[in-house]
């Protein structure tokens, strides 16, 4: 009895791991064109609430170049990141700039006191139900579209950036 409970354990075994490595490599490999935005993409629409209750739109920002950056309060990249937003939307707001940071379903408490710490003035928008964070194909935080003027996606970064990388991509954003 005790060999047979025991051959049906391994077969169990490997079947978990045959089961779990093919869903891994599914949702990490996978072509999804659905989610991937490319440059010259048109990126999608979407409406979501500030802190306040105001409603953005992506559209709103029609002919203005646009940062929209996905973040978290438990994501430290993105935690490093939101004070060098914060200082290239002061340096570039007066060119048109606006850097619309959108929260991935935290608290209304918790985003409030991480904007009120970093003192952020720029858009903190929340995608309650990440619906947003969905049609964007988001995989990890943080992620950074950079939107031309014309409505058209520059580049997408996955992953934290310095000052200096922010900087380069807003002057090309700026077309300076």
């Amino acid at each position: 009895m005790g060999k047979s409970r025991r051959k049906i354990q391994i077969v169990i075994l490997i079947a978990v791991f045959i089961i779990g490595g093919y869903a891994i490599g599914t949702t990490l490999f996978a072509q999804n064109d659905n989610g991937q935005l490319r440059p010259g993409d048109k990126p999608p629409a979407f409406a979501l609430a500030d802190l306040d209750g105001n409603v953005f739109q992506l559209s709103d920002f029609e002919g203005k170049p646009v940062i929209v950056n996905f973040w978290g309060s438990f994501c430290e990249p993105c935690v490093r990141e939101m004070p060098e937003f914060q200082r290239q939307y002061l340096k570039w707001q007066e060119k048109g700039l606006t850097v619309l940071a959108i929260n991935l379903s935290e608290d209304t408490l918790t985003v409030q006191n991480f904007v009120k710490r970093f003192q952020l003035d720029y858009h903190i928008l929340r995608d309650i139900g990440r619906k947003t964070e969905r049609s964007y194909g988001l995989r990890s935080y943080p992620t950074t579209f950079f939107i031309r003027s014309d409505g058209r996606l520059m580049e997408a970064v996955v992953g934290g950036m310095s000052e200096e990388d922010i900087d380069k991509r807003v002057e090309r954003l700026l077309e300076l």
